[in-house]
């Protein structure tokens, strides 16, 4: 039988014949666009699908909203617990016996609030419910892990069934194996021969006797408490932390940055001539990184006849610069650190080289037979030091590898700065061990441990005669890199004859006598008329994430 699209029936007429994918363009094109809003005369104002919702403030909705829970046992389960948190005002300690504040007074008081952060004792907040939380944590799992310790072992109806089902199965492998030659598989005489062997279930005593339900409830509720174990919770496998879902870490006080420290102590520093006083910094430079990694530390080891020459000068001496000794601190240890040591001379006229002559070549012995020109030196150098004795001017550098103080390597190497070293040891020579240490075949970054070393005495008398005017960084940091390995570069630096001993040890965590980088005196500070020891103030060569708690 044919038909026509005339002789449809009626509903199929009604049937829209629209694609799906039509239907979304017409509609995202109708309210995103502005037609939509001439289309409805303007009354209403609908939000086009291409906005963004502002997210519900949960604040105020749990604050308008009440918990409609009711009032029942489990209603401290879904409410937050009011005596949770807890302040506590801890003491602030204070490292200086002066508190570290600007000295203008009287400050403004904008400016005396905002330095209120670094004196203001801390407010801890302690939450007395935390232990508690399902948050992972390496204190909450080990505290777990030593309740399970005690626990007795837990013995549950499902593993008693299992293992009763293997004991079975065992038994009745082991009847099968004892009885196949007697009896024939599946005879009366092998059921017989199971029934003998098997145990009998125990009587339930009072099974068939009549009893309240009241009566059977109450001795099942008592039957639960015998043996409850107390830490119900403390049953559950401590997380892993890879699986933990959340993670609570309690934050810690706040703290200064301190990393690994050396002390170094300047002892003396002889030349073969004494004309003129000579002045010394130290610094810690950092090669791979091309940083300097703290501030320069001055010392001054002048007798008091060259002292004298500078009297004009300096009339009054603060104690500070009389530190003879610094406290250096390393936040990363490489085995790049080296101790750079420059001296300085009071500022003559002349080229550097002119100046620095008398040093390179005139010896102790000759000073006899030199008598004249050394008596016109000291005149030179006694005007120079009353015309120009606040300025100074470069004279001679030198570089210890800490890494040989460290590992207890190198160090006598004819191309080592540091050469004739003198080591303080109960165990052997020094030259005994260099020459075990040039045994090792390599030194990783496991040995640049700053912190635990054997102290060591070094006498320097390798310094190189600086070229220029200024000794650039790109320069040094070149030169350095060359005193790791023989080469051509520092054979070419004229060498000065000098004598610097120096002795290098790990700091003590609580220094007598110590001097902050503000110049503040350090707890414990006895007696403030003692030479003191300079706390050097690093430069890190990479970022270090905590907090400032001192002002600077």
């Amino acid at each position: 039988m044919s038909s026509t699209a005339s002789e449809r029936r009626a509903f199929a007429h009604k049937i829209n014949r629209t694609v799906a994918s039509e239907v979304r363009k017409q509609v995202s094109r109708e309210y995103g666009s502005p037609q939509l809003s001439k289309k409805r005369g303007g009354v209403h104002q609908p939000v086009p699908l291409s906005e963004v919702v502002e997210p519900v403030d949960f604040e105020e909705y749990v604050s308008s909203h009440a918990p409609g829970a009711e009032p029942g046992p489990l209603r401290q389960l879904m409410e937050f617990p009011p005596d949770d948190l807890n302040l506590v005002q801890q003491v602030k300690e204070c490292s200086t016996l002066e508190p570290p504040l600007p000295e203008e007074d009287p400050l403004d008081p904008r400016v005396r609030d905002a330095l209120a952060v670094y004196t203001d004792d801390w407010l801890v907040i302690q939450r007395k419910y935390q232990h508690y939380s399902t948050a992972y944590s390496p204190h909450n799992s080990e505290s777990q892990r030593e309740r399970q310790r005690g626990l007795v072992k837990q013995t549950f109806e499902l593993d008693e069934v299992a293992a009763a089902d293997r004991h079975d199965d065992q038994d009745d492998v082991k009847r099968r194996s004892a009885s196949l030659d007697d009896t024939p598989r599946g005879s009366w005489a092998s059921s017989i021969f199971d029934l003998k062997n098997s145990s009998p279930d125990v009587l339930l005593p009072a099974v068939l006797e009549r009893a309240a339900a009241e009566d059977l409830d109450r001795r099942n509720t008592e039957a639960r408490l015998q043996g409850r174990h107390p830490d119900l919770l403390g049953l559950y496998p401590t997380p892993d932390e890879d699986e933990a879902v959340e993670r609570c870490s309690l934050p810690e006080v706040p703290k200064e940055h301190c990393g690994q420290r050396i002390m170094v102590k300047c002892l003396s520093l002889k030349f073969e001539i004494e004309i003129e006083p000579i002045f010394g910094t130290l610094a810690l430079y950092d090669v791979k990184e091309k940083k300097k990694i703290s501030e320069d530390f001055h010392f001054d080891l002048n007798s008091d006849q060259m002292k004298g020459l500078l009297k004009g000068h300096t009339p009054n001496t603060a104690i500070s610069t009389m530190a003879r000794s610094a406290i250096f601190s390393i936040t990363y240890p490489s085995a790049d650190i080296f101790l750079v040591i420059k001296l300085e001379k009071v500022l003559q006229q002349g080229d550097i080289g002119e100046c620095c002559e008398p040093y390179m070549v005139m010896k102790e012995s000759d000073s006899a037979k030199h008598k004249e020109k050394l008596e016109k030196l000291r005149s030179q150098a006694e005007q120079s030091c009353t015309r120009l004795g606040r300025f100074r001017m470069p004279f001679a550098w030198t570089a210890i590898h800490l890494l040989n103080i460290v590992s207890s390597v190198g160090g006598l190497d004819r191309t080592d700065p540091d050469s004739d070293s003198e080591k303080k040891s109960h165990s052997g020579t020094w030259n005994e061990r260099k020459k075990k240490g040039f045994e090792r075949m390599s030194v990783g970054e496991d040995m640049c441990n700053f912190a635990t070393f054997r102290p060591a005495t070094l006498t320097v008398t390798n310094f190189f005669k600086q070229e220029g005017d200024r000794l650039s960084d790109e320069d040094l940091y070149k030169f350095l890199a060359d005193m790791r390995r023989p080469s051509s570069v520092l054979r070419r630096l004229r060498p000065v004859t000098a004598q610097l001993k120096i002795d290098i040890s790990p700091a003590p965590d609580s220094p007598h006598y110590c001097l902050s980088p503000e110049l503040l005196h350090v707890k414990p500070y006895p007696d403030p008329r003692v030479r003191p020891t300079k706390d050097v103030l690093e430069f890190p060569a990479r970022y270090v994430y905590t907090p400032h708690t001192t002002y600077r």
